[in-house]
């Protein structure tokens, strides 16, 4: 590689050479002598010893404070920075990102809200990629990590990454769009250093294209790759062939078309494998009445240092002690896929003791609740789905298992959990059972459902939540709430950083409770709930704090937002129609509102309008 090929790969050595410099220099502070040998400038010195303390700070937060210092501190922690996270693209261009931060060798980038998720979102919004993969390769060709979330990516953006950054090594997309399966294969060839490839609930498109098979030939430098998202048929010879050249590959997520057969063969060339996503785990139809079944006791029994296992996407319970010989040795465990009952769950569960992340579907009752609170003591967090996500759908999880878990699973930090009914009762014990909740997502599904036992809102419950833990971050909060609920969250969530509401609520009150009381909010998100104007500009003292405030199906009205617009200059409102829809009506159906350091996006669609 000749040196203007290493400049090119390599970050600017700008600070190393004022080290270097100072290092030399007389310390002796005397301003005579020749000058190669005068002391450094105070703020010299100063930015030399700052580049090394820098360098061990690793939190963002951390290095947003010491950035807001002075003006030498925010200039230092710039040129220390390696990782650069956003986490709005429509926040800062990509032209003033790249100026600043000028040795980025990892960037992690979120586009569309999480609302989006529930089809909230009008297709084709925005958060395109492109723009940022054509300043990342021209500003940082030394670039080795692109982590996205919700972004719009297409196969020529895969491209640029590939053909442009010769080092790259690691590339996660989750929630993405706009891509297939013939970028991927671009993608795959040209990145020959590449280390991670993980696709995440992201929408892959089938082009007919065979990217597995475009990896490049020989010794691979894989250490993760996951793909269970992607549907479409896979080529499995080539597939294991990769994963018997990979001796590094640590993490292997396979989607539902590797049957469980496939499965065996690639567990036998990988016996190395930490985290297992294992496909369907039901016997391909292409496969022989007559064949003898493979050993699968003997493949998970020789997978010895498994600690993650998730997959079982169309499972066949009959293969499931297959797993027995590695629950022992288990932290997380997904069947979040997995419609089991919990007579199928009890053997398994019953031998996982380590277990730390659980994430199940509600098949299998409180029962199965009840068995996962008597085994996993060191539980620290727990997502329940529903296999019927119906408002009025049956409820097979209910306040009896929340209040297990709350019992047996005294170290639990984060939940999640999908119901019909819930009982204030219950809630409560939680909040007392389990003081170190981080996260407390509650969505009982049916609209305004009160205590089912009492008939009272379910205030109290989420009250002793916010009372309780005094740790929380992130709060989800459903059933039927009065003002009197946001009044307990504005007094006490005093840490509350993530809001989202559904249905709840009485009037603006409520609302005015929240954002006047809950200082480090960041993101509030909240649906067909009566909040209005008067509440929305009760949060005018915050906004520029947050990162956004999502509202949709509420109370507002254009004037209300456009109040909002002037009194908040930095700040974009973005009101959302439906695609079909050409002009506003008098209410809006979507607010969005972020800060920004760039003003409006130019790449608006028609059905939207920034005031």
């Amino acid at each position: 590689m000749s040196e203007d090929d290493e400049r090119q790969q390599s970050p600017p050595s700008d600070l190393d050479f004022v080290s270097n410099k100072a290092r030399n220099c007389n310390a002796t502070g005397s301003g005579s002598g020749h000058p190669e040998f005068q002391s450094a400038y105070p703020d010299q010195v100063l930015e030399n010893v700052l580049e090394n303390v820098l360098h061990f700070l690793t939190s963002k937060r951390d290095r947003n404070a010491a950035s807001l210092v002075c003006k030498s501190w925010y200039r230092v922690e710039a040129l220390t920075r390696s990782e650069l996270f956003i986490g709005n693209c429509y926040a800062v261009s990509p032209a003033r990102a790249t100026a600043r931060f000028t040795r980025v060798r990892a960037l992690q980038l979120k586009g569309k809200p999480r609302f989006a998720d529930f089809n909230l979102m009008p297709p084709d919004w925005g958060a395109h990629f492109n723009p940022w993969a054509l300043a990342m390769a021209k500003a940082y060709p030394w670039l080795e990590k692109v982590h996205l979330k919700r972004m719009t990516v297409t196969d020529d953006d895969l491209a640029t990454l590939a053909l442009l950054l010769l080092g790259f090594k690691e590339l996660v997309l989750v929630c993405c769009d706009g891509f297939g399966t013939s970028g991927l294969a671009i993608f795959v060839n040209e990145c020959r250093q590449l280390k991670v490839l993980d696709l995440i609930d992201s929408e892959v498109s089938d082009d007919e294209t065979d990217w597995i098979s475009c990896f490049p030939e020989g010794e691979s430098h894989l250490e993760s790759l996951i793909f269970d998202c992607v549907e479409c048929h896979i080529n499995f010879e080539a597939l294991e062939r990769l994963v018997a050249n990979s001796p590094s590959l640590k993490k292997l997520r396979l989607n539902r078309y590797v049957s469980i057969g496939q499965l065996y063969r690639l567990m036998i060339r990988a016996p190395q494998l930490t985290h297992l996503g294992t496909g369907s785990f039901s016997p391909s139809e292409i496969a022989g009445q007559g064949d003898q079944e493979p050993d699968y006791v003997n493949a998970f029994a020789a997978c010895k240092s498994l600690v993650c296992l998730s997959g079982f996407r169309e499972i066949i319970p009959d293969y499931l002690p297959a797993i027995y010989p590695v629950c022992a040795n288990l932290t997380s465990l997904n069947f979040s896929y997995a419609n089991i009952t919990a007579e199928q769950l009890k053997p398994i569960i019953s031998k996982c003791h380590k277990l730390q992340v659980f994430w199940v579907l509600d098949s299998i009752c409180d029962e199965g609740l009840q068995a996962v609170a008597a085994t996993c003591k060191e539980l620290r967090e727990l997502r329940v789905f529903p296999v019927d996500p119906r408002e009025d759908g049956d409820g097979p999880v209910s306040e009896v298992g929340l209040q297990a878990i709350s019992e047996g699973c005294r170290k639990l930090q984060s939940i999640l959990y999908f119901c019909q009914r819930m009982t204030n009762a219950a809630v409560i014990a939680m909040s007392k059972n389990c003081p170190d909740l981080v996260v407390f997502r509650l969505c009982i599904m049916g609209r305004h459902r009160a205590d089912p036992v009492t008939g009272e809102p379910m205030d109290d419950g989420f009250g002793a939540i916010v009372m309780n833990c005094k740790k929380l971050t992130r709060l989800a909060v459903s059933g039927l709430l009065t003002d009197k609920a946001f009044d307990y969250i504005g007094q006490h969530g005093k840490l509350v950083r993530t809001l989202s509401v559904a249905f709840a609520g009485d009037s603006d009150m409520g609302l005015k409770y929240v954002l006047e009381g809950c200082p480090q909010l960041q993101k509030l998100e909240i649906r067909d709930s009566p909040f209005g104007d008067a509440a929305l500009r009760s949060g005018l003292h915050h906004y520029y704090n947050m990162r956004f405030l999502w509202m949709s199906s509420c109370r507002l009205t254009p004037s209300g937002c456009q109040e909002i617009a002037r009194a908040m200059p930095r700040l974009v409102v973005e009101v959302i129609r439906s695609a079909d829809e050409e002009e506003m009506d008098d209410a809006v159906e979507i607010l969005y509102m972020y800060r920004s350091l760039e003003g409006p996006r130019t790449d608006l669609p028609k059905f939207v309008t920034i005031l």
